[in-house]
């Protein structure tokens, strides 16, 4: 096991009619002037925002709303959303969705807290983040994990890059879970929304470090969990204890206890984010499309560490660890598409590719060949490049 740090500071408060409590927070972590920002037109459909502004203003706080958060977070809307946040003097966010919201919500805080710096800046590398506001989360999709992440993932539109930031300012202050909110999700949202879940276990799972037997314990008892409800929830959007333990395990998902004593992978995500950036890709289809040809093109480095997945999870447990790992990697792509996620490029909308475009998300995931991602078999271009081959059919 490697030395660690881990400060995970966000409250969590789950259950029924929880978000009644949403003012109650605000207040307990200093908010006065609220910046409320939302997705598509769904929370006020179901009057959720409605209610989310009547408790509010009942607590005589000041807010100002912003809709229109995109799946796959566009900078250009964050930075016009940083001057209405400044405009309205600030000094609060609540992201009122799923992560897409918030981790723009993320972002807006970041430019709000700092005027004189270009959001873009701060995802680049090129300024380091030392200040921002306070978030806070009222959850409805449950995928992402951004509402105790130390992560935020802006796509620049200018540029073609999708980037995640990660920083401590990014752990919201208080996080408000209902199930209930969950429900009216379509089969689609809620499976990629599972895939998600599943990949930023298997992102911090799949590792070269020894001797870290409680981490691997919560990673597999998280993923078995989640194959045992996703039929169920999918099956039947309402169930509210279904929901209720695929909910939990997104915001454990992300926050870092799955990945404790170990480095992070995530070059899945780093080539899911290109395709996204290219091709406006839902993030959790970009996912499963690629991890099956990803995990081919390096189970070999550490057959057992396969393997073991394999066994605790998916119960296989006959053959050498090369067989059982590569039943593994079937096992999951199974479990994808029982889902009724894609497993390869050509399943997606943008359909097979052609050889040049699978070239430039190479050339977009390694900063043109600069660069590698990924810990446990670091992904050049030359690399990237395969596994964007053999996902394309």
């Amino acid at each position: 096991m490697q030395e660690f740090s881990f400060h995970c500071p966000t409250e969590i408060v789950f259950g029924r009619g929880v978000e009644e409590r949403t003012a109650e927070l605000l207040r307990k972590y200093g908010a006065h002037r609220v910046f409320i920002v939302y997705g598509g037109g769904s929370v006020i459909k179901s009057g959720l925002l409605a209610r989310v502004e009547r408790v509010i203003t009942a607590a005589g706080l000041a807010f100002s709303v912003r809709g229109g958060v995109r799946p796959n977070p566009r900078l250009s809307f964050a930075r016009e959303a940083v001057r209405e946040a400044m405009d309205f003097e600030a000094d609060f966010l609540l992201a009122v969705g799923g992560g897409s919201v918030i981790d723009t919500a993320k972002a807006i805080a970041h430019g709000t807290a700092n005027p004189e710096t270009d959001l873009w800046d701060f995802w680049s590398g090129k300024k380091e983040l030392k200040k921002s506001l306070p978030v806070g989360v009222i959850l409805t999709l449950p995928a992402a994990g951004s509402e105790t992440s130390d992560s935020s993932v802006l796509t620049n539109e200018e540029t073609g890059e999708k980037s995640g930031l990660p920083s401590p300012f990014n752990r919201p202050a208080f996080a408000i879970l209902n199930p209930e909110l969950a429900f009216s999700l379509s089969s689609p949202q809620l499976a990629a929304g599972i895939a998600d879940i599943v990949m930023h276990t298997l992102e911090r799972y799949m590792t070269h470090t020894e001797g870290n037997e409680f981490t691997d314990l919560l990673a597999e008892a998280l993923l078995q969990n989640v194959a045992k409800y996703a039929p169920i929830v999918l099956a039947h959007h309402k169930n509210y204890e279904a929901m209720s333990e695929i909910m939990w395990c997104g915001t454990i998902s992300h926050c870092g206890l799955t990945g404790l004593g170990r480095d992070k992978d995530f070059s899945v995500h780093k080539l899911g984010h290109a395709l996204s950036a290219r091709y406006d890709t839902n993030h959790g289809e970009s996912l499963t499309a690629l991890w099956g040809a990803w995990a081919r093109a390096v189970y070999e480095d550490r057959p057992e560490r396969f393997a073991r997945f394999a066994e605790k999870v998916w119960g296989v447990d006959a053959g050498s660890a090369e067989e059982r790992a590569r039943a593994g990697i079937r096992k999951t792509e199974e479990f994808f598409r029982s889902l009724k996620l894609p497993i390869s490029l050509g399943e997606l909308p943008t359909g097979i590719l052609e050889h040049r475009a699978l070239e430039a998300l190479a050339d977009n995931v390694t900063a043109d060949g600069k660069k590698s991602v990924g810990t446990f078999h670091p992904v050049d271009r030359a690399l990237a490049l395969k596994i964007y081959t053999a996902a394309n059919h």
